[in-house]
């Protein structure tokens, strides 16, 4: 199983995925995998981290993995539940990091991708993958701001297609576009 959570900053995103992720474990078995994309950061940074680690409780194994994403599932268990939160922050790592953006390119990150969605689901590790809606108004200007969403919004429509299900979560209020074995009219 494959899901993509998306809604806008603080739209309660994370928490839905949270709650998805406990209810699959729960019908699943396995262990349930964090995979956070941020990487340290200043001290509202760690604080904001620190809040969002004790707000998930025990239970939880994390990663942390800014960009390599094929590494981090490498190190989940066949049969386990894995939220990756988020793919906004991976893109912008992807591209814009001193550390990553000289490695990889757009086409490595869209392969990247592709890569993950197949590996998880051959190894049975369902999937929940939580990105931030950034592109709702007029195109940007800026060219690199461009860039970063037209990027993003790639991902999106690749993950959101291979997924099973698609939900964006608007004020707390998760709205299902996509459900697999549900047509919409």
């Amino acid at each position: 199983m494959i899901a993509f959570i998306s809604g806008g900053a603080r739209s309660g995103k994370s928490t839905h995925a949270e709650a998805l992720v406990r209810r699959w474990q729960a019908e699943r078995g396995g262990a349930r995998y964090y995979l956070a994309t941020a990487s340290g950061g200043d001290g509202e940074w760690q604080a904001r981290i620190g809040r969002h680690r004790q707000a998930r409780g025990e239970g939880w194994i994390t990663l942390e993995e800014p960009v390599d994403l094929i590494a981090a599932l490498e190190r989940v268990e066949p049969g386990s539940t894995l939220l990756l939160d988020c793919l906004t922050l991976w893109a912008s790592q992807l591209l814009y990091s001193s550390e990553h953006a000289s490695e990889l390119d757009e086409a490595q990150g869209i392969a990247m991708i592709e890569r993950l969605l197949a590996e998880a689901r051959r190894r049975n590790v369902a999937l929940v993958i939580v990105s931030n809606d950034v592109n709702e108004g007029m195109p940007p200007e800026n060219a690199e701001v461009w860039r970063y969403l037209a990027f993003l919004q790639r991902v999106h429509r690749l993950v959101a297609q291979e997924a099973d299900e698609v939900i964006q979560v608007m004020a707390g209020l998760p709205q299902v576009w996509k459900r697999r074995g549900e047509e919409r009219s």
